[in-house]
């Protein structure tokens, strides 16, 4: 009788550290993906530029989102929002979140993006490029804090240009529907979102725009409501399938 106690103490002892986890791996990037948790959705606060990559990214999980300005996002999340996950179109707004306490653990790049020209289909105002026949064109841009702003005020200081926009909007969403919509003859876009609006706008590279990319990053926000989903749904971005699926919408690997 002994023996078999002393037997069935030890197989209880192996199946217990066996059921034990081992100290995490180092984050690399592609990351595997984990399965979320939560029985509701993951609420992810993200840059507009990523409306369409995003749903498609996400697979299967179960998410709700939020598409805005990366700024407007943070002024939101600061002001107590609910959110789980915040991914931004620049670090300069992911650090500013990360300042303001909203930001659990640390932020991590997931995607690079660069800045184009576009023009109506047919480019009535005869705009040949980033160059002074902007001037007499109604040009509309992002506004300094948005990202897409920050970054056009970069190409057009290297460019030695002073632009001189009808309008700055509050997300590059907003500057792609002006040109589409005719109400605007030119607009600074990222690569991404011109490739979106397709046959009805036209494209004109800005020299030394893809030189100098805007990087995209993503972090977990303190206090998330479904921290188990923010994980899974971060890991599902950094993994391999995440990566290729933003890929597909012309973004660029992380740097």
């Amino acid at each position: 009788m002994t023996r078999v106690v002393l037997a069935l103490v030890a197989l209880a002892l192996a199946l217990t550290a066996c059921g034990q986890s081992g100290p995490a791996s180092p984050g690399v990037s592609p990351r595997s993906e984990t399965s979320p948790t939560s029985s509701g959705p993951t609420i992810v606060f993200a840059a507009a530029s990523l409306n369409k990559a995003f749903p498609e990214a996400a697979g299967d999980h179960e998410v709700s989102f939020s598409f805005d300005g990366s700024s407007g996002l943070v002024d939101q999340l600061v002001g107590g929002a609910p959110a789980d996950v915040f991914a931004s179109a620049d670090k300069r707004n992911m650090d500013k979140a990360v300042t303001a306490g909203v930001i659990d653990g640390d932020a991590m790049m997931f995607a690079t993006n660069y800045l184009v020209l576009v023009v109506p289909a047919g480019n009535p105002a005869g705009v040949t490029g980033f160059d002074a026949s902007l001037d007499k064109a109604k040009l509309v841009v992002c506004a300094p804090e948005v990202p897409c702003g920050g970054a056009t005020q970069r190409v057009a200081d290297k460019a030695g240009l002073a632009l001189k926009p009808v309008s700055e909007e509050s997300s590059v969403t907003d500057v792609l529907g002006k040109v589409t919509s005719g109400e605007a003859d030119a607009g600074i876009v990222y690569a991404t979102d011109a490739a979106q609006a397709a046959d009805r706008v036209e494209v004109l590279d800005i020299a030394g725009a893809k030189d100098d990319p805007n990087t995209y990053w993503i972090a977990k926000v303190k206090n998330a409501p479904d921290s188990a989903g923010a994980d899974a749904f971060i890991d599902r971005i950094l993994s391999a399938s995440g990566q290729d699926s933003l890929s597909t919408f012309g973004f660029g690997p992380p740097q």
